[in-house]
C-alpha cells in the first residue's frame, strides 16, 4: 500500500514535519509494510520555509530581527538547494505568535523584523525569493519592512513615522532613494492564501484585525489608515494596490510588497505543489493522508487542503484530513477532493492541553485511521 502523507502545519501545535512524522508513526504501528512517503506541505503561512527547503535540499539560517512590538529575537529563512533562491516566512519576523495575548495591538505592532530578514537573505547573493505571508500580527501595509530595507517615510515635519498601523495616517512623504540596492536584481514572489483587497468590508483591518487584538473603534482607524496609505503609494510610485486581490493579505504586506518592491503575488499552494512535486506523489499514491489545525467553510479558498484534494481528485485518489478543528462549512470540502475529515482530539479538553498535545493525538488518530484503512483491504498488509 503506497501512502502519502502531506500534512500542513497545525498552527500553535507543531510544523508539519512534525506532523507527517506523527501520523506515519501511526500508520506503520497498523501497517508496518506500508510504503509511506511524507512531502510536508504549507500554503504561505507557517512551515512554507521549512516545507521548500526539504523538498529541493537547501538549508535553514539563522539570524536576529525585531519582532512586531520591537524585541529582538531569532528568526529563521532559508536558501533552497539551487543556492539562489531563498525563503522566508514574515510569521517567524513578525508573526501574531511571537506576541502575548494581553499585548496584540495592530496599531503599534511592525513588520520591520520581516524587513530584516529579506536583508539577511539578501547576504547570499539570491536572484529569486519566496516570501510567505501567513500567519501576521501586524496591520501595517508593510511599512515598517520598507523602512527596515532602507526606505524612508517621513511625517509632514520631515521626520520618521512610528511604527504599526496607527502611524500610517502620518505620512506624507515616501523616499525610496536608500532603499537597499540589492533588491532591483531579484525577483520576488509572495505565497499568499487569500485574495482579501487592502481596505473595505473584506480589507486587511475589517477581516483580520479583530484576530490581533483591534477593537471595533482600531478597525474603523486602521481602514482609514490603510485607504491613505494606499493612496500615498499610488500618488507618490505610481502602485495602485487598493482593490487587487490579495493585497489585504498579512495586514496589508501583500500589498506594500507589491507597490514598494514590485512583488507579484502567486498561490501559497500552487508554489509548494510546484516545488515538491506533489502531483507525481498524488498520482502514484493509493491513499493521501493530510491535516491542519483547522477545516471550516473558508479552508476552500487557497488553503492547502484544497489543494490537495483538487490534485487528488483529478487523478481519483482518496484523501483523508486529520484536524484539530472541525469548523462550519467543513462539508464543503467533499466537493474539493476530500473524501473524509476525521478530528483528532480523543476528548473535550482545553485549547492549552490540545495544541501541547497535538502530536501525540495525530499519532494515535492515524493509528485509529490504518486499523480502517487494514480492514478496507482485507486485512492484507502489502511489501513495499
Amino acid at each position: 500500500m503506497k501512502i502519502l502523507i502531506a500534512p500542513d502545519a497545525f498552527k500553535e501545535s507543531m510544523s508539519a514535519v512534525t506532523a507527517a512524522n506523527a501520523i506515519e508513526s501511526g500508520i506503520l504501528k497498523v501497517l508496518p509494510q506500508a510504503n509511506c512517503k511524507k512531502i510536508p506541505m504549507a500554503d504561505g503561512g507557517e512551515g512554507t520555509a521549512e516545507a521548500l527547503v526539504n523538498a529541493t535540499g537547501g538549508k535553514l539560517y539563522k539570524t536576529n530581527v525585531l519582532n512586531p512590538l520591537g524585541h529582538m529575537i531569532e528568526a529563521t529563512y532559508g536558501i533552497l538547494g539551487d543556492q539562489k533562491t531563498a525563503v522566508i516566512e514574515m510569521a517567524s519576523a513578525s508573526g501574531l505568535g511571537l506576541i502575548p495575548l494581553h499585548e496584540r495591538n495592530p496599531m503599534i505592532t511592525s513588520t520591520y523584523g520581516t524587513g530584516q530578514l529579506i536583508k539577511a537573505a539578501l547576504d547570499h547573493q539570491i536572484t529569486h525569493l519566496i516570501i510567505g505571508i501567513g500567519g501576521s500580527g501586524t496591520n501595517d501595509g508593510g511599512a515598517g519592512m520598507f523602512q527596515a530595507l532602507g526606505g524612508i517615510l517621513l511625517d509632514q515635519q520631515g521626520k520618521s513615522i512610528g511604527s504599526g498601523g496607527g502611524s500610517l495616517r502620518d505620512l506624507h512623504l515616501i523616499d525610496i532613494s536608500e532603499l537597499d540596492s540589492r533588491l532591483q536584481q531579484v525577483t520576488i514572489e509572495v505565497a499568499c492564501d487569500v485574495t482579501n483587497p487592502l481596505t473595505g468590508p473584506l480589507g486587511a483591518s475589517s477581516i483580520f484585525g479583530p484576530q490581533k487584538g483591534a477593537s471595533p473603534e482600531m478597525v474603523k482607524i486602521l481602514d482609514q489608515n490603510l485607504k491613505y496609505f494606499s493612496s500615498c503609494l499610488l500618488e507618490q510610485l505610481g502602485a495602485d494596490i487598493e482593490n487587487i486581490p490579495g493585497s489585504g493579505a498579512a495586514g496589508g504586506l501583500g500589498g506594500g510588497l507589491m507597490g514598494f518592491l514590485g512583488a507579484q503575488l502567486v498561490s501559497g499552494v500552487s508554489l509548494m505543489i510546484q516545488y515538491t512535486e506533489l502531483e507525481k506523489a498524488i498520482s502514484e499514491a493509493d491513499w493521501v493522508i493530510t491535516g491542519e489545525g483547522s477545516i471550516d467553510g473558508q479552508t476552500a479558498y487557497g488553503k492547502t487542503l484544497a489543494g490537495i484534494g483538487g490534485l487528488a481528485k483529478k487523478h481519483n485518489i482518496p484523501v483523508v484530513a486529520l484536524v484539530g478543528r472541525i469548523g462550519q462549512g467543513a462539508g464543503n470540502m467533499y466537493e474539493q477532493g476530500i473524501t473524509s475529515i476525521l478530528g483528532i482530539l480523543p476528548e473535550v479538553t482545553p485549547l492549552d492541553v490540545a495544541l501541547k498535545d497535538g502530536a501525540k493525538n495525530l499519532e494515535k488518530a492515524s493509528e485509529n485511521l490504518a486499523r480502517l484503512l487494514k480492514v478496507a483491504t482485507g486485512g492484507v498488509t502489502y511489501e513495499k
